[in-house]
């Protein structure tokens, strides 16, 4: 059902573009943290010392760092195919050409609708003038996040965002309940431990129709790759497993480990992407965590 390319369609999820901070901590083992916590200084005037510090997290900010997401051109209404289109501009505003792999790709795209019930995590083609495109086609109207990941060669790991209002039927879906076990495809994922704002380990354990799924394949260098949107604004957390495919003590399943760490109570989404007899699915979750615990 869910590959690389198709929308995987989900029975909830928020009725708006929140308002409020993310920062799961990246996963311990992975050369990609996609945390993206910066400090920002703000000084008062007359030579005055003053500094606020600020930590954004991933994804809320289409500029950072000099380097910017430029708009994003796209089929205007839901149902109408079409190209996917966009830039990275650098510090000396033109289009970034040269990137360095992260986790086999030079960019991971992930689009969201504002309510969480389409997920999207694509990988668009790069031509020599830096503009970045996909093949594209909104199933449902309504506004989506437009996230990109990325490293510029000599430059800072990124994920910036944009949002994209798409004309269409509107009708915003609820909050999907938690729960513990996801199904997709006749698979069953479940995840244990909690996600605190102290920080501790989440597993997915995959099965089939109740069998543990011991051969799982490794998927843009991974058994597994989680992202996790926190429900206020859609701030974003890319998270890789702890250990990789053939370092010789990673098993290919049935369980895939994360590190996380929520900076604050709230309620996130999970989406975990896996992939068996050559098919990447995605399976969801709703989660929440309170201060302390």
């Amino acid at each position: 059902m869910n590959t690389p390319i198709k929308l995987t369609a989900y029975a909830g999820g928020l009725a708006v573009i929140f308002a409020a901070a993310l920062g799961l901590g990246a996963a311990t083992g992975s050369p990609i943290d996609m945390s993206n916590t910066h400090d920002t200084a703000t000084h008062g005037g007359h030579g005055d010392a003053d500094t606020a510090v600020t930590t954004a997290p991933a994804g809320l900010q289409v500029s950072e760092q000099g380097y910017t997401l430029s708009e994003v051109t796209a089929p205007a209404a839901a149902d109408t195919p079409g190209a996917l289109t966009f830039r990275v501009l650098g510090p000396s505003g033109t289009a970034v050409t040269e990137y360095d792999d992260l986790h086999e790709k030079q960019l991971h795209l992930i689009v969201v609708r504002s309510d969480t019930s389409e997920f999207r995590h694509v990988h668009p083609v790069r031509a020599a003038d830096g503009t970045w495109s996909i093949d594209w086609n909104w199933p449902r109207g309504g506004t989506y996040r437009v996230f990109a990941d990325f490293q510029p060669t000599g430059g800072p790991q990124l994920t910036l965002g944009r949002n994209v209002d798409v004309a269409g039927d509107f009708t915003p879906a609820p909050l999907p309940r938690e729960a513990r076990v996801a199904e997709v495809d006749g698979y069953q994922v479940t995840l244990s431990g909690d996600l605190s704002t102290a920080g501790g380990e989440l597993t997915l354990a995959v099965a089939r129709d109740g069998k543990p799924v011991t051969d799982l394949q490794p998927y843009l260098g991974a058994f597994g790759h989680l992202v996790a949107l926190r429900s206020g604004d859609l701030a974003y957390l890319h998270v890789h497993p702890q250990g990789e495919p053939g370092d010789g003590v990673t098993p290919p399943g049935p369980d895939v480990r994360f590190h996380a760490q929520a900076p604050s109570d709230g309620t996130y989404r999970l989406f975990l992407d896996f992939q068996h007899e050559n098919v990447v699915r995605t399976a969801e979750f709703t989660v929440s965590t309170h201060e302390g615990h």
